[in-house]
């Protein structure tokens, strides 16, 4: 009898030993599907990969074939930076006005992917017809065009974030898409710098040179842009209107007047326009800034090219700390991150400095932004995705606009390009003294 009651207990036990065992799995399998990528989430990943060669050149040899163009024209360093700067300040102030309403527009009903696609044919035929022959003036008139389709499409490409993915995998996804567009935009990248620097023994002229990586940046983000365009659906919307148009201004300013009654959407959009001016300011006016110190043209490129190396995996390392610690307070280490770059910026003028500045941009440019993105997805009605990502964007380019103004501006006043960068310090303080308000708020409630 006891030794049946022995083996009754056996089996009782090794019956929830496996049942445990099972739930174990079974929370195991959940958390793998929760973390593994969909298909959509990788094509929309994807687009970053292909929008991001975009920036980087942009970020790098557009601003140094733009300088060469003004010199051959006897424009002066200083007067290059500040004309590079006030081009660049356009585009944005462009984008702050007419990106709300596109993106109270996209929120129709099978509106969103026919805008972005749009925006992105805009951005892609603009940057190829730089590659044209052009006076240094009309050749900032295309780069503003654009540019104004690049931004618009990050309007409608953030805002599908809420459509591709779940709110817990946001930071994940938001962190992937900077982390694999910084890896992935060095292919093009370096297409383009190995065409540059060696066009001589190619036997093509640096202007052909030029063109040929122009037109192969413009190809790459085409090609990254097609998966997504193909698989993605609209998943949150508004219902068809008779007039689309008038009623998306309706929308929109209706949304301006209710956001005053979303307090943590509206303190942190505040402190977002200020501490993303210096984001996106070092970004534009990086490789400007150091060619108008007269640093060395190659060292410049391969610098920028270590930011995007250093970016890819500090930019995952922030998407799995976003899995322990408060989006918040991440984004607050890099806010304060940022000052300390922008203070030692202020006193940059030798190319080992500029080496150092590269490499601490790359880790924390990618987290700052992702980070930002998928905080603000996770807070606003998912259904209104469009129209307070274009009031996201109005934050963003407005502050863009207002750093690479300001910049520009302050170094053709005073003659010295350390002073204009200056102002970034102070505008990455006040953002983080709003945000810590914002998040502050949101203990409290």
């Amino acid at each position: 009898m006891a030794d049946r009651g022995i083996m009754k207990k056996t089996e009782t036990g090794k019956k929830e030993s496996k049942k445990r065992n099972g739930e174990e799995n079974g929370s195991k399998n959940a958390s793998e599907k929760r973390t593994k990528l969909t298909k959509l989430e990788k094509y929309w990943i994807l687009y970053d990969v292909g929008n991001s060669a975009f920036t980087l050149l942009v970020a790098t040899i557009l601003p140094i074939y733009f300088n060469s163009l003004t010199m051959a024209a006897g424009v002066s360093e200083v007067d290059s930076l500040a004309y590079w700067g006030y081009a660049a300040s356009i585009s944005t102030l462009i984008v702050a006005c007419i990106g709300p309403v596109l993106g109270t527009m996209a929120d129709t009903k099978g509106w969103k992917r026919p805008i972005f696609t749009v925006a992105v044919a805009v951005g892609a035929a603009g940057l190829a017809a730089l590659s044209f022959h052009i006076p240094w003036n009309l050749f900032l008139l295309v780069f503003v065009i654009a540019k104004v389709g690049y931004s618009s499409s990050l309007i409608f490409y953030d805002a599908m974030l809420s459509d591709v993915t779940e709110p817990e995998k946001m930071d994940q996804v938001s962190s992937y898409g900077y982390a694999w567009g910084y890896i992935g935009s060095c292919i093009p990248f370096l297409v383009s710098l190995g065409l540059i620097l060696g066009y001589e023994s190619i036997g093509i002229s640096l202007s052909a040179a030029m063109g040929i990586s122009l037109w192969v940046n413009a190809g790459w983000w085409i090609l990254m842009t097609i998966p997504l365009w193909m698989q993605y659906h609209q998943k949150y919307y508004v219902e068809k209107r008779e007039h689309v148009v008038r009623e998306s201004f309706e929308r929109l300013f209706s949304s301006l007047k209710e956001i005053r009654r979303y307090r943590k959407i509206f303190w942190f959009l505040l402190a977002f326009f200020f501490y993303i001016d210096g984001v996106y300011t070092i970004i534009d006016m990086a490789t400007a800034y150091g060619s108008s110190l007269g640093l060395q043209t190659e060292g410049l490129l391969l610098a920028l090219l270590l930011t995007q190396v250093v970016a890819f995996p500090c930019a995952l390392i922030f998407a799995r700390l976003a899995k322990q610690y408060p989006t918040d307070r991440l984004i607050q280490i890099c806010i304060l991150a940022y000052t300390a770059i922008a203070v030692f910026a202020i006193q940059l003028d030798k190319q080992w400095e500029f080496w150092v500045l590269a490499f601490f941009v790359g880790m924390f440019q990618g987290a700052v932004q992702a980070l930002s993105r998928s905080y603000f997805a996770k807070i606003i009605p998912p259904n209104k995705s469009g129209e307070f990502f274009g009031i996201f964007d109005i934050c963003g380019k407005g502050a863009a606009f207002l750093g690479t103004a300001l910049v520009g501006l302050i170094a053709q006043i005073t003659g010295s390009p350390n002073l204009g960068v200056a102002v970034l310090a102070v505008m990455f303080v006040v953002g983080y003294l709003i945000f810590r308000k914002a998040a502050a708020m949101e203990e409290a409630k």
